[in-house]
């Protein structure tokens, strides 16, 4: 089997505090249920501002504007701290505003099903000509847009649901059957997010890695989002539908969930597939989930801290041969969690961790970074759900003292030097390890660090279908170096001898067999 290489990453967000504020699942389900409650209105009056979104250092962190090390130096609280003079671009990828990327949800939309109204589609259109990835065949399929009132009348009789920007209704997003809740507009919007989450990602990565879109042989796509309709609820495809909107002509995709260990999952089996030489360029990617949208957010109004979770995140990896130059993908070394091997945190550490350093032989010091569940901390302490990187690290580094591989005094530095501060949005599939990919992947080229360990664990019980825990990891190296294989050549005197002696042998041999 071929060894198997990270050739490019790519990281985005979409500043959408809008869509958050009316289809995030905690305020939706509020206003349907006590109206517009005092809650709501404290929450509109939490609302961040583009610039202070691009200005708070875990976003630059996601977008690899700012290094992990530069984010842990940097004073906090994060939000009360801006970092100054940012750009909208990072080196993985860029954060989108939220009118921009109305405009990309409509350019994704292939059922007509988001409408703009027409001085917005116009406005839209004009910022995104300036974008460095909108080219010509992605411009073309935003539409010149609709008038008002037909925009009002989808929402006051038709079931439509409507998108703001600047607090004003500029467009709706329409259902796409009369009864079946999976084409609801909601859940429309939801998709449609989803997939335009994935389209800026892919966008971006193709630029990263100097790539055709053509050049692509498949995507899996691995958000936590489900397309279908009433009789097959989860069927897909946001593959081959993001695929669609980029120009990959020539690939084909799949969809693979796994709750938060999905993306993981899907990296280890895009790896597989080009390892055994089935594919060559494997994208694995994923958009963001708008119902987590301001999932906390009650408890930061509470708090009187701006609201956090406005920001879809998202990304695209891309998985190759070796190069001898991109870092690889140890596929000797997959983490599993098995459905025996018990829910207990010690239990998912000696699965996920323990068990495949071990089988390769090497032990829990030979893992410079370890990256498992990197939700902002500062979106979940507030919630009451605790530090959920440190957490892990904490659990990694008791489990090393455990198999007497760390001495217990050595837990602080471990999971200093070990861990890092999580700065992922609180999107189940996004935090999951993923997000340290990028960062991994440009340390280990600059000779920074030599080895990194993703964790992807999930949450079975979600779905009250089980019970079980979920998990999966794998390990990011650097290459090794180019062995040279030396070739001898001979002279045409030596292959003229070696012929004669061969000749002289046949000849013996006829003289031997025909005496007997």
């Amino acid at each position: 089997m071929r060894k198997v290489a990270i050739k490019e990453y790519a990281y985005c967000l979409n500043h959408t505090p809008e869509l958050a504020y009316h289809y995030g699942n905690t305020p939706f389900w509020e206003r349907k249920i006590k109206g517009e409650s005092e809650f709501l209105l404290s929450l509109s009056k939490s609302i961040r501002t583009y610039d202070e979104a691009i200005g708070y250092a875990p976003n630059q962190a996601f977008i690899g504007g700012i290094s992990l090390e530069e984010l842990e130096a940097h004073q906090t609280p994060w939000y009360q701290n801006p970092l100054k003079d940012v750009s909208r671009y990072g080196t993985f990828g860029e954060i989108m505003p939220e009118d921009e990327f109305l405009g990309l949800m409509d350019i994704c939309d292939v059922f007509d099903i988001i409408w703009l109204e027409q001085s917005f589609s116009k406005k839209v259109e004009d910022k995104l000509q300036a974008h460095p990835l909108m080219n010509s065949s992605i411009l073309q399929r935003l539409e010149k847009g609709h008038i008002f009132e037909e925009i009002e009348k989808e929402i006051r009789e038709d079931g439509a649901v409507p998108l703001y920007s600047g607090g004003e209704i500029v467009g709706c997003c329409r259902k796409a059957h009369e009864f079946d809740e999976c084409l609801s507009s909601y859940v429309l919007l939801e998709n449609i997010a989803c997939k335009a989450g994935g389209v800026l990602a892919l966008l971006h990565l193709l630029k990263r890695a100097n790539m055709k879109p053509e050049e692509v042989d498949f995507i899996i796509e691995c958000s936590e989002e489900a397309a279908g309709d009433m009789n097959q609820r989860g069927g897909g495809n946001f593959a081959k539908s993001i695929g669609e909107i980029a120009g990959c002509s020539n690939a084909s995709g799949c969809d693979i969930r796994g709750f938060c260990a999905g993306p993981v999952y899907a990296l280890v089996d895009a790896a597989a597939q080009v390892a055994s030489g089935v594919r060559e360029n494997v994208v694995v990617l994923a958009g963001g989930a708008l119902p987590k949208l301001y999932m906390n957010a009650r408890d930061h109004v509470k708090k009187g801290m701006p609201a956090l979770e406005d920001m879809l995140g998202n990304f695209a990896v891309l998985i190759a041969p070796e190069d001898g130059e991109s870092p690889v993908m140890r596929l000797d070394a997959v983490g599993k969690h098995s459905i025996g091997a018990g829910a207990s945190p010690q239990a998912i550490t000696e699965a996920l961790v323990y068990k495949p350093l071990k089988r390769i032989g090497l032990g829990f010091l030979d893992v410079d970074k370890y990256a498992a569940e990197l939700q902002n901390p500062e979106i979940t302490l507030p919630a009451g759900a605790g530090n959920v990187p440190e957490a892990n690290f904490k659990m990694i580094a008791a489990l090393a003292v455990m198999k007497k591989e760390l001495d217990k005094a050595g837990m602080t530095d471990f999971i200093k030097t070990r861990g890092m501060p999580g700065f992922a949005p609180t999107q189940g599939h996004i935090p999951s390890g993923v997000p340290f990919i990028g960062h991994a992947c440009e340390n280990i080229k600059n000779g920074k660090m030599k080895r990194a360990m993703i964790i992807g664990k999930g949450s079975l019980f979600l779905a009250r279908l089980t019970n079980l825990s979920d998990g999966v990891s794998f390990m990011i190296e650097a290459p090794l170096p180019a062995v040279e294989e030396k070739v001898e050549t001979l002279t045409k005197e030596e292959i003229k001898d070696t012929i004669l002696e061969v000749l002289a042998d046949i000849a013996e041999s006829l003289k031997g067999a025909n005496a007997k």
